[in-house]
């Protein structure tokens, strides 16, 4: 099983300054043989881009081209040519239909200002420091001193690859460490839940726990706002210019830090807490072209929340269950069954107007996502079926076209979770 360790660094001046040349080396090795296989496509000659011939053209070339290359480590070199060669083959894994999901384009050479300065090791005496618990051995570099004992987060685990690079004026080394798969001793025993994501509420629980949504991105618009403003009234290129982006480097860091602060301990508590946990198959991506309302999706995080449940819930014993996109989670009954034709955004209360509900809608849609996560299937909007090893077109809109009655409704939620909310009479 592989996993992936993220450590802040803390260089000295000379270290930091090789850690700088590195990803310059790889920056420069990278253009270069984006430049030269360019070259080759144009004079319509048969371009090798595989990792190993370009590491084979690097290596008959490098002394004319770079004589400085011996400066650097020559995982630096590789660790691009491994880039390049991976974005080449998605460019045309995706060019004719190998690839699934968003188009990739042709790779662009990297820009000192825009680009993220970083590079790899895979091979060679890399990684732990016996008897140093806070310090990673960095060949060509030396012994980097960590901000925490990464040791401890490592443990008996081996490190297979190493990754640095650098965020808002930091250091950061990301290891990948490979273990043996562990059973779990004793799974949580909190039972099932269905957890209804938003952007009012972060979370809500169909047991009526809710988590609200910190809005990080909004507490702190004045001062990116400050920021923003502060660089561009700079000089581009100058250091007063190179000062104010980091200033602005480091707010958006520090947002996205808190953000995944408390996604982490929201999924640390969900995986540890319950047997069972339903979410729904968000397309975050269809929903922030909503302009009105992309900038609240992004903030909150819902393809994190997921990626992180993934895992967690994979070391806990929990099991997670995906509801399809296309269960009207929300505009369904979760006493009667019944489905709403509509449900404006607007309207935050579930009014049932078959048997009379009033409940909370993110707890109405919780109950129904619980009920639905238990399901083997479960039906759409248009009362038909939809499996959740078949998931529906993105394109696909579920449309109720004929209105909603007790008859014809569909019961996921019936005499489940009644012990949280009121009913009225008609």
């Amino acid at each position: 099983m592989l996993e992936a360790v993220r450590v802040a660094l803390d260089p000295t001046p000379r270290q930091e300054r090789m850690l700088e040349g590195h990803a310059g080396a790889a920056r420069f090795a990278y253009n270069l043989m984006l430049a030269h296989i360019q070259s080759q496509l144009a004079r319509n000659e048969k371009a090798d881009w595989s990792m190993y011939a370009q590491r084979r053209w690097w290596n008959e070339w490098k002394n004319e081209i770079a004589p400085w290359w011996a400066e650097y480590s020559k995982e630096a070199y590789n660790s691009a040519f491994e880039s390049l060669a991976a974005a080449l083959k998605n460019h045309f894994a995706s060019k004719t239909g190998r690839r699934k999901g968003k188009r990739m384009g042709w790779p662009k050479f990297k820009s000192k200002r825009h680009t993220t300065p970083r590079f790899a090791y895979t091979t060679g005496s890399f990684g732990l420091v016996e008897g140093d618990p806070k310090v990673l051995k960095l060949p060509r570099i030396g012994r980097v001193h960590c901000m925490e004992d990464i040791a401890g987060r490592v443990g008996d685990a081996k490190v297979v690859r190493m990754s640095v690079s650098r965020r808002a004026g930091r250091w950061y080394a990301s290891l990948t460490v490979e273990h043996e798969d562990k059973p779990v001793s004793s799974p949580p025993k909190g039972g099932s839940v269905g957890v209804d994501l938003g952007v009012k509420a972060l979370a809500t629980l169909s047991d009526g726990t809710v988590f609200d949504n910190p809005r990080l991105l909004k507490r702190a618009h004045r001062k990116l706002r400050k920021a923003h403003k502060a660089l561009s009234r700079r000089e581009p290129g100058s250091n007063r210019w190179k000062r104010a982006r980091l200033r602005l480097q480091k707010a958006h860091a520090h947002v996205a830090s808190q953000r995944r602060d408390g996604l982490n301990k929201l999924t640390t508590q969900l995986a540890g807490t319950y047997t069972d946990i339903g979410i729904e198959d968000l397309n975050v991506s269809g929903m922030v072209r909503n302009h009105n309302l992309a900038q609240a999706i992004s903030d909150c995080g819902f393809r994190e929340l997921r990626r992180q449940l993934e895992y967690k819930t994979a070391r806990t014993g929990a099991k997670l269950h995906v509801v399809n996109r296309w269960c009207p989670s929300s505009k369904t009954c979760s006493n009667c069954g019944t489905v709403k034709a509509k449900l404006p955004l607007n309207e935050r209360t579930y009014r049932c107007d078959a048997c009379g509900l009033r409940i909370d809608r993110d707890l109405n849609a919780a109950i129904n996502i619980n009920v639905a996560g238990s399901a083997p299937e479960t039906v759409n909007a248009r009362g038909g079926v939809v499996r959740h090893d078949r998931p529906a077109p993105a394109a696909q809109t579920p449309v109720n076209r004929e209105p909603s009655s007790q008859n014809n409704g569909m019961r996921l939620g019936a005499d489940l979770g009644n012990e949280v909310m009121q009913t009225t009479a008609n």
